[in-house]
């Protein structure tokens, strides 16, 4: 397997001086294609900032980040928006579903976005909305749907243009253990069928669920486990 990413000796500080914070303290590891990894850690350990690298939706205060060889460390806003659009798909704890548009509209809208022409976009929205089970509810808004179907999609809206990556930020955080079970399932045959699944989590539970487990702790890897090694 190739390496996706590559972060070499990351930190991200806020608040430069004085009082400053060290949300990445020198972050250094790698990823591989067609992984299935957790990144676990509390509440303020530095997981939701590794996220946000990981992500381009920010950039570090010092050191590399290395997507497929591509050095996005210092990219502008535009360029980070670019490869947003088409290596990765969010997936968030809240869903970030638009309440006045139906379950297709909220799938087609990042493809409009895209660029991709009205017919293409009909057929890709409803084909990822299949695929999560939920293409009896194309015409139904958020609020007529359950908080994992609201979930299914949004997992359908990051998949919809098939990105290599998807990232998912506590996906089963607001849901019943029922609901959790079917995302999971998911995201589980999403990474047999080739793409790389990054799920940011505070639940040991979830994580024990993928294949590796990468622990942050006060902005710095604690622990970083491989299936059989250490």
């Amino acid at each position: 397997m190739s390496a996706l990413v590559q972060i070499e000796d990351m930190c991200k500080i806020y608040n430069p001086g004085e009082n400053e914070v060290r949300a990445l303290d020198h972050i250094s590891l790698e990823i591989d294609d067609h992984e299935f990894v957790a990144i676990i850690g509390h509440s303020g350990s530095g997981k939701s900032t590794l996220m946000n690298m990981l992500g381009c939706l920010d950039v570090p205060t010092s050191g590399s980040y290395k997507l497929r060889g591509i050095d996005v460390s210092s990219m502008s806003d535009d360029e980070l928006s670019d490869i947003r659009n088409k290596e990765i798909g969010f997936v968030f704890q809240g869903f970030n579903l638009i309440q006045n548009l139906t379950a297709v509209e909220n799938v087609e809208l990042p493809l409009i976005y895209r660029g991709v022409g009205r017919k293409e976009r009909l057929e890709l929205a409803v084909a990822a909305l299949e695929k999560v089970g939920l293409g009896h509810r194309l015409d139904h808004k958020p609020a007529q749907m359950s908080g994992g179907q609201q979930q299914r999609v949004a997992i359908a809206r990051a998949i919809a243009q098939a990105p290599p990556v998807i990232l998912a930020d506590e996906p089963t955080g607001n849901l019943d253990s029922g609901s959790t079970k079917e995302i999971m399932q998911i995201l589980k045959e999403l990474h047999k069928e080739g793409r790389t699944v990054i799920i940011i989590t505070h639940d040991n539970e979830i994580a024990d669920q993928t294949e590796r487990r990468i622990r942050i702790k006060d902005g710095q890897v604690e622990f970083d486990s491989k299936r059989g090694e250490e």
